[in-house]
This record gives structure tokens, sequence and C-alpha cells, in this order.
């Protein structure tokens, strides 16, 4: 019987494991498959694009996985059982079960509204390709009144950032104001918040620091300062969240849901369990844990591709890098900040700043959009067979805890 892998995910994380142990290991001995409930890929790192009206790629996972070898199963995953070793899923036709050898959870995240009553019933996001259409056709409805909408951008992190900007940039006849709970920017640097500070003043964004929202409405935001905002648009970016699937199924998670991992992304309480993306409470090489991002997505999918290939076909586990280099913010489509950290995820004092960085930035979207559309190219051709014993729980190996 073929040893049975199923990935739960498409994402940056969830296409590269898949197509990776597509062209690492044998079909003679193995069984991938990828569910996935939309029939795309999202670019969630261009989901704000998207919202604002511009056009983006999203290649048919059909066409990605075909002649890979890898199965696709359009569902909406509604439960994971490590002990039973079953997926449950959920699709049109009903319900149904996968059984899985190994698994590969990589999920990603959703828009967390941290319990601020009205945010998830009023507020728009750019978290997944639905909610970004909605809020682009929310955009749209502004437009055709004739009149300057009021858009509210709650949350000051890359993806409020990035958000606000393209926004006011491409829509330049509504009226956009970013909503800070501390200082703008405040992680950057000094030179990098000046040159935020700039952009959003050069585009016309009303900025509103240390401003804490208490709830939100239809057509206006409450702040804990007792102030009211009006608003047509409030676009929720105040963080993201993981779904709680992992955590009722009985894994190991952290206290906001994410799979805790040994530092070869395998589950510390389910030896056949793996978790890559936002999904995976992993600590990087630095001693801190890596952030919600596509760049650790990277990390951790190599990582447990590395090591269920190791592990199945009785060879040495490489430790990949584990690292977070720094930060790259579109500002519009001309403009942005390359911030780099350093070891302590601290920023260094130098960046980049300008149409340099838009580009740069530009360049790694195109990248991952390729390398994800193509995701066994340019990896070793060769497929290896499995060891006798493969299957995950059968290995000893000491686990280190993250």
């Amino acid at each position: 019987m073929k040893h049975r892998i199923v990935v739960l995910g498409a994402g940056y994380a969830g296409s590269y494991v898949a197509g990776t142990l597509a062209r690492r290991l044998s079909p003679a001995d193995t069984e991938i498959t990828v569910v996935n409930a939309e029939p795309d890929f999202v670019q969630r790192l261009r989901l704000h694009q998207l919202a604002a009206g511009r056009e983006i790629d999203a290649p048919q996972l059909a066409d990605v996985f075909a002649g890979t070898g890898v199965r696709l199963r359009l569902a909406r995953v509604t439960a994971v059982d490590p002990e039973r070793q079953v997926v449950a899923v959920a699709d049109a036709e009903g319900e149904g079960e996968l059984g899985y050898d190994t698994l590969v959870y990589a999920l990603g995240s959703h828009s967390a509204d941290h319990g601020i009553p009205g945010a998830a019933e009023h507020g728009f996001d750019v978290a997944s390709r639905p909610s970004a259409l909605r809020l682009r056709e929310r955009l749209d409805s502004l437009g055709r009144q004739g009149e300057s909408g009021r858009v509210l951008v709650v949350g000051d992190g890359l993806t409020g950032i990035e958000t606000a900007t393209e926004i006011a940039e491409t829509r330049p006849g509504l009226s956009v104001a970013l909503v800070a709970r501390g200082k703008l920017g405040a992680p950057l640097s000094v030179g990098a918040r000046s040159h935020l500070r700039q952009a959003c003043d050069r585009l016309g964004i009303t900025v509103l620091e240390h401003t804490e929202v208490e709830a939100v409405e239809a057509a206006r935001v409450l702040c804990a300062d007792g102030t009211a905002l009006a608003s047509d648009a409030t676009v929720w970016t105040a963080g993201f969240a993981v779904s709680r699937i992992a955590a009722a199924g009985g894994l190991e998670v952290t206290e906001n849901g994410r799979i805790v991992v040994d530092r070869t992304m395998r589950s510390l309480s389910h030896p056949n369990v793996y978790a890559a993306g936002d999904s995976a409470y992993a600590v990087g090489d630095n001693g801190r844990p890596l952030p919600m991002s596509c760049a650790s997505a990277g990390y951790t999918g190599m990582q447990a591709t590395a090591a269920i290939v190791g592990r199945l076909t009785g060879r040495k586990i490489p430790n990949t890098k584990l690292e977070y280099l720094g930060n790259h913010i579109s500002l519009g489509r001309r403009d942005g900040i390359l911030q780099m950290v350093d070891d302590e995820g601290q920023a260094k004092p130098k960046y980049v700043g300008g149409q340099k960085a838009a580009w740069i930035k530009a360049a790694i979207l195109k990248m991952s959009l390729w390398t994800t559309s193509h995701p066994t190219f340019g990896l070793p051709k060769r497929k290896h067979r499995l060891a006798a014993a493969p299957h995950a729980s059968a290995d000893k190996t000491p686990r280190v805890a993250a």
C-alpha cells in the first residue's frame, strides 16, 4: 500500500511542499493529495492591490499541479483527527474523509477581529480573495456615487500600510485615513518612518496615531477616547489569526492556535503531522518565533519537505535556514520601503526607499508567483524510494521543542 501524504492548503507553503515532495519521492511508493477550498492559487501578498482595482493573476491549481502526480481535492477542511489519521472535508457534493500516513498542515491564516464588536460584521478585509473582491465592489460603488467616499483603514501593520497607500493612489477620489494604535511605522528605522510619513502626505492619507478602536458600526468607528470616525468603508487590517481546526483536533498548539513544532516542523504531539506557513509556531535561527509571512512560509516549507523526505527514505535530515531578514513594504505602485532587521528582530538603521524598493518588491512578487505556478521546476529529478519502515510514528529521533 502506498504511503499517503495529505497537504492541507495550497498557498505559498502548501504548494511548495506538495510540488517538492512529488519531485523527490517515487510515485511507486507515495500518493500525494492537496486539499484546498478554492480552485485557484491566491497571491496573498497582492490582495490589497486586487481590492483597490488592479487585476492580479490567479493560476488554476489544476494547471499548477498538472503533470506533477499531485492529486487535487477541492474541498473545505472541517476537522482533523490525528488519532484516527483522517481529515474531514466538505464540498458541493457533501462531506467525506481522507486518510493519511503523513499530514502537512498549511491552512494559513485569516483576518482577526480580536473580539471588537462589529469588526467582522461591518468591516472589510484583504485576507482572502473573496473578501478582497467584496471590498473592491464597495469601493466601486462609492466611486459610482460621484462623491468623495471615506475609507478608514484600521491597523498600521504591513497590510494596513500597503492597503491604505494602494487605495489612496489607485482611487484618488476617495478620502483615505489610516488608524494606528501607536506611532505610525513604529517597528521601522527612523529614516524609514520618515519616508513612510512623506508617502502618506503625498497620497493625501490622514494618519490617526495613538488611536484605539473599540467598535465598528456600519457608517462609523468608535474609539476608546470617545471620538467617532465616519466611514463609508472600514478596512480591518489589525492582525491575523489561524483556524481552530488544529486545536480542536487535539494537536499541541499555542494560545492562538498555531501548531507547536520542533526544528524540523514536526508536531510535538503527533509525529506524523508537520506544519508550515502561518499555521506553524516555529522558532527561527535567532531564537525568536518566525512571524506570519510569505518568507516564513518558504523557510518552514523547505524544512518540512526536507524532514519528510529524510525520514521516509532513511536519509539524514538537514537543517535548512529559518530566518527573517526584513520587511518589503509597497507604498502604491512606484514607491516602497525595504527595511532589514538584525538578529534581535530590530530594524537596522539603513533602509532602501522609493522606486528601487518598489522594483525589489515587484520582483519578489513575480518570483513568488512563478515558483508557485511551477512547483517542480528546477528540483532534483531523482525520485527516492521509501525505506522499509517509512511511517513517521516509527521514528524514534529525539524531538527538540520549539
